[in-house]
């Protein structure tokens, strides 16, 4: 029985009214727009607008839309400060808020609009809670900067201030730089965390393929976001919920995704997060199984020279898609939430002529893998390292140690970081930080300064989908809790082999076992509130570093 036609729902009918609902929009089905508009950052600027768009959309194919919003933190804004401690976080916040206000309000279906890092993971996390058929609208890429001939993003910025560590750049071009890197609304762009996720909500099938690939401030993403609207109402008639959608076929897909469009790291913690919320089994292994076995095929920044807006002008995620079945990476038995096959998606993309973004997996843009899992003395229950492309190596260094990446920051600039060696920074993991901050300020620094390809970074913190080079993440245990990354010392050697896929600390056990006898947890500020909750709460970055 609806609302309108129900005698004890009376109550609510009166403020139904006074929204200026009338009893026949109250009878149709009713679909809650989750939008994470905020006006503090570019990346979902465009969001309320969005939501407007969807909105006409759902009324047009008969229903009744619900507009509500949610928080989004920004990464750039907030990175190498304190501030980036709530970025994590905030992926649980906004996956607990999506999901609160569904059962709250008991929408028949919803919309969820997305645009930077964690409002993705946190959207689709929220969605397998709730399981009512949902669609995934990915607001879309900042156009790239344009600044002295040519294209430019964010990851030009952080490295910047290493160049004019060194003098390679002056004060003055950085804030010129700077003036012109962001040019307007939109996440970041190139295939950073944002848009490496929106992929995976392509491929995982609660986004309509091709949707998100669209700029946002392009002028064809007001009409695909009615389309979206639309999409809603036939997924609520047939009933396409993430249940259904979500198995573990589209888990493998969005992995395969990852691996051949060069992702972020970051994802590795989102797709261990989500799978765990949909109830499938994965491990962290796995994800490097998978990225073993498939070749980078986009030449996306930051691991090769194009932008996001040149992805979706060779022909976006449909085309990555075809090339992925077409060398069988893909698995096809699986539900998309607009009610197209695999095979359909592929059929759909319209390939540039002469484009040169995409590349077929027999002649990859890379033949290596995008990321490598690894495991050792210093990683017992795993890290992810960023392989980019790179060919197996092995290497060995001294390690310098820090605990905070402000510290190791300042160090670098400093010039007390040299070629050869192992940066390792600690006390930056999901507890310890508490947060799990992203070290971005110290790889733009390194790759600035000409120390990306020499400089070896271990961390139990992570990294932006903006940094490369030689950089090792996610290191578990953490430092916090007692982790072998905790009883490292300068001048330590580790090691780092990624055929044999090891992080070792080349340090004797019965002196391992006299420092970890000696070693006690830093003391540190009592921190209250929010991440006071977080940092009791949250497990290991080996299981997506999720709250129980």
């Amino acid at each position: 029985m609806s609302i309108a036609d129900d005698p004890t729902r009376a109550p609510a009918r009166s403020h139904l009214y006074a929204m200026g609902l009338t009893d026949d929009e109250m009878r149709r089905p009713v679909v809650g727009i989750a939008s994470t508009w905020t006006g503090t950052m570019p990346c979902n600027l465009t969001h309320r607008t969005l939501a407007g768009h969807v909105a006409r959309g759902v009324e047009r194919a008969g229903g009744t839309p619900m507009e509500f919003n949610t928080i989004a933190v920004s990464d750039n804004l907030t990175m190498g400060t304190p501030g980036m401690r709530a970025s994590l976080v905030s992926r649980e916040l906004i996956a607990d808020s999506i999901e609160l206000m569904g059962r709250a309000h008991r929408f028949d279906a919803m919309v969820c609009i997305v645009g930077c890092d964690k409002t993705v993971p946190a959207a689709l996390m929220a969605l397998a809670r709730l399981d009512i058929p949902t669609v995934v609208l990915y607001s879309g890429t900042m156009m790239p900067g344009r600044w002295r001939g040519r294209d430019v993003t964010i990851q030009d910025m952080w490295e910047a201030l290493g160049e004019r560590a060194v003098g390679r750049m002056s004060q003055e071009d950085v804030d010129d730089l700077a003036r012109h890197a962001c040019p307007g609304a939109g996440t970041c762009a190139a295939q950073y965390t944002a848009n490496t996720m929106g992929s995976v909500a392509d491929f995982l099938g609660l986004a309509p393929f091709g949707v998100g690939d669209i700029p946002a401030v392009a002028d064809e993403k007001s009409g695909a976001a009615e389309a979206v609207g639309e999409v809603a109402m036939r997924a609520y008639a047939a009933d396409a919920r993430p249940s259904r959608i979500l198995t573990a076929d589209a888990l493998h897909n969005a992995l395969v995704s990852v691996a051949a469009m060069g992702g972020s790291t970051n994802a590795v913690l989102h797709m261990l997060a989500i799978a765990r919320e949909a109830g499938l089994p994965l491990r962290i292994d796995e994800i490097g199984e998978v990225c073993r076995q498939v070749p980078i095929v986009t030449a996306l920044k930051p691991s090769g020279p194009h932008t996001a807006l040149d992805l979706w002008r060779a022909g976006g995620t449909s085309l990555v898609a075809r090339r992925l079945l077409e060398a069988g990476l893909l698995r096809e038995d699986v539900v998309m939430v607009d009610g197209r096959s695999l095979r359909q998606v592929a059929a759909d993309a319209v390939e540039a002529p002469g484009q040169r973004v995409v590349a077929d997996v027999f002649e990859p843009a890379k033949p290596a893998g995008a990321l490598a899992i690894l495991r050792g003395t210093l990683a017992p229950d795993g890290c992810v390292l960023k392989l980019g492309g790179r060919a197996d190596f092995r290497r060995e260094g001294p390690a310098r140690v820090y605990d905070s990446e402000e510290s190791c920051f300042d160090a670098i600039q400093a010039g007390a970081v040299t070629q050869g060696d192992v940066v390792v920074v600690r006390y930056e993991g999901p507890a310890g930080g508490p947060g799990m901050r992203e070290m971005l300020s110290i790889t733009g620094a390194l790759v600035g300064r000409g120390l990306g390809d020499s400089v070896t970074l271990v961390t139990d913190g992570r990294f932006s989908g903006v940094s490369h080079g030689l950089v090792i993440g996610h290191v578990a245990p953490e430092a916090h809790h007692g982790g072998p990354i905790a009883l490292v010392r300068d001048g330590d050697t580790v090691a780092v082999d990624t055929s044999a896929g090891t992080l070792d600390l080349l340090v004797a056990d019965d002196e391992l076992a006299e420092r970890r006898r000696a070693w006690r947890r830093p003391e540190r500020p009592v921190e209250r509130g929010v991440l006071a909750k977080y940092a009791a709460t949250v497990g290991s970055a080996s299981d997506g570093a999720v709250t129980v």
